[in-house]
């Protein structure tokens, strides 16, 4: 197929980019290129004959709709999206102007596109969207589909506002979309912003290693790999209209998860005090919320999908990849 994936050159679509074309499919890449979408990312497949690029903003609806029928995409994955939650906190409006305004100029362009195709059954839209979206927890149960929407941040709100014009485009004008919440991504190629990615490379340099508060806020974390593949199991065999939650059911401490990764550069830095030693603790961010899980019991039972990669051998074959490529994160880590 050809499939038009939005925030193709960030972290999670870069993976999605290189992925379909390992399938065979053929993928038009539509970014921004803003600090976090990376051409790097996709250096590995740029000159292949089934990837084209296109530098756009999805606020721009008359260039979107340009780019719509130059390549006649049979299917759309939505991943632009600014998503780091401090950032959203100190640049709020740069969160509203592209996760809610970007989204509407796409609705709006995929519709007409859509409708130009004569209601194509076959034609469908995947919105990626957060598990923050739901608020957050105490210390038992999970969020399931119908769980209510209470964002606490920014950025939250911002895609909890996108997830519902979605839902709107498909109710109102029968828009063929389907919406997926994940729980936190971790993997390669991801912006040094991130925890995960952070703490591997403050680690590395003999830095301090920050954690908010007491480090006992729980997330639940995914290998990029699971995700990509989830995707692309969404977007084949999803049924039209529904929300499909993507997790791995692994969940952790933010302390506990740096101490892992601080044990496993102890082993890579045998010569040097423990990595533990670099961990200080910080003011907590503001409105952080204290726990998310996923209850991903749907995706697994109506698409057949299961995560399969454990959280230590995922993160371990992450601390490789950034070891191995200060080369990738070392330019990055100079512009913010």
């Amino acid at each position: 197929m050809k499939l038009l994936i939005t925030g193709g050159s960030g972290f999670i679509g870069s993976a999605l980019v290189r992925n379909a074309i390992g399938l065979g499919h053929f993928v038009i890449n539509v970014d921004a290129m803003t600090y976090a979408g990376n051409s790097d990312n996709l250096s590995s497949i740029s000159d292949d004959s089934l990837y084209f690029f296109e530098r756009a903003d999805i606020r721009d609806g008359g260039r979107f709709c340009e780019i719509l029928d130059k390549y006649k995409p049979d299917s759309i994955i939505h991943l632009a999206a600014e998503t780091h939650v401090d950032r959203s906190i100190k640049f709020s409006s740069e969160f509203i102007t592209t996760n809610v305004n970007g989204t509407y100029s796409l609705l709006e362009s995929a519709l007409h596109y859509w409708e130009k195709r004569g209601n194509d059954e076959a034609f469908r839209l995947i919105h990626v969207s957060t598990d923050e979206v739901y608020g957050q927890l105490d210390d038992t149960g999970s969020f399931s589909e119908d769980s209510p929407y209470r964002p606490s941040s920014p950025y939250s709100a911002s895609k909890a506002a996108s997830d519902h014009l979605v839902n709107a485009w498909h109710i109102t004008y029968g828009l063929p979309v389907l919406r997926t919440n994940c729980s936190n991504v971790y993997g390669q190629y991801q912006f040094p912003e991130k925890l995960i990615p952070k703490a591997i490379i403050n680690g590395a340099r003999k830095e301090m290693i920050p954690i908010y508060g007491n480090g006992q806020n729980i997330r639940e974390w995914l290998h990029i790999n699971d995700l990509v593949e989830a995707l692309m199991r969404v977007l084949s065999d999803g049924e039209v209209g529904h929300t499909y939650n993507i997790g791995s059911g692994q969940e952790i401490t933010n302390l506990s998860l740096v101490q892992m990764i601080c044990e496993m550069l102890d082993s890579k830095f045998s010569d040097r005090s423990p990595h533990s030693e670099q961990i200080q603790f910080v003011n907590d961010r503001a409105g952080h919320d204290f726990r998310y899980s996923l209850n991903s019991t749907k995706i697994r039972n109506e698409l057949g999908w299961n995560s399969s990669i454990e959280l230590d051998d995922g993160l371990n074959e992450t601390v490789n990849w950034y070891l191995a490529n200060d080369h990738w994160w070392g330019p990055l880590c100079e512009n913010f």
